[in-house]
């Protein structure tokens, strides 16, 4: 029976796949620290943007197969980092950044979306998706401007919903230039949101 209770208490680490009898989370020690999770904030474009770490090995790699190879197991490192990072009990409202049909389809899941539902109900802070995305194209070889305005034009207002806020924050996996939550941003403000700021797992 004791060596049943301590078999129970044994869980594989996502990453090594070490047996170890003091983790009860997802990652043991040695890889969790590997991920350098370092909650800070940054400025992109002109939002104000808390991160959890820096997208590097092997936090890149977690996120990539979460993110394109329906390995949803994952779920569970990013629900550890979370658990890392403060937010403001101010905010009315959580908007994950949304992803087109098309690319829903071949996904199956909203990766931001996921991430943005476990912090809704961390923190009991409704989840809002008044936005919606109707393509997405690459952005490589386009100036910032042309960027920015190639990415606006991406996202338009669902239909109408009697719900506002004002202090919003939009939640991703990972930010690079910041253009999509710039231009998301500026579509919150058309509905009224004076204040938006950002959580991302990671940072390129």
């Amino acid at each position: 029976m004791l060596m049943f209770n301590l078999l129970n208490r044994l869980k594989p680490c996502y990453l090594c796949g070490e047996f170890n009898i003091h983790n009860t989370q997802s990652l043991c020690m040695a890889c969790w620290q590997q991920l350098k999770i370092k909650p800070r904030y940054i400025q992109k474009q002109e939002v104000s943007v808390l991160i959890a770490a820096s997208y590097q090995f092997p936090l890149n790699r977690v996120i990539q197969k979460f993110k394109y190879n329906q390995e949803l197991q994952y779920i569970d490192i990013f629900k550890q980092i979370c658990s890392e990072i403060n937010l403001s009990q101010d905010f009315q409202a959580i908007v994950p950044m949304p992803i087109s049909t098309s690319r829903l389809h071949q996904r199956g899941y909203n990766q931001a979306h996921l991430i943005a539902k476990h912090l809704s109900q961390k923190y009991n802070i409704p989840l809002w998706t008044p936005i919606k995305r109707k393509h997405e194209h690459s952005q490589k070889g386009l100036s910032r401007v042309e960027r920015l305005t190639h990415i606006e034009d991406q996202f338009e207002i669902a239909p109408s919903s009697p719900l506002r806020y004002r202090k919003v924050l939009i939640v991703d996996d990972v930010i690079t230039t910041g253009s999509s939550i710039f231009a998301l941003k500026n579509k919150l403000h058309t509905l009224g949101c004076n204040h938006v700021e950002a959580f991302c797992i990671a940072a390129a």
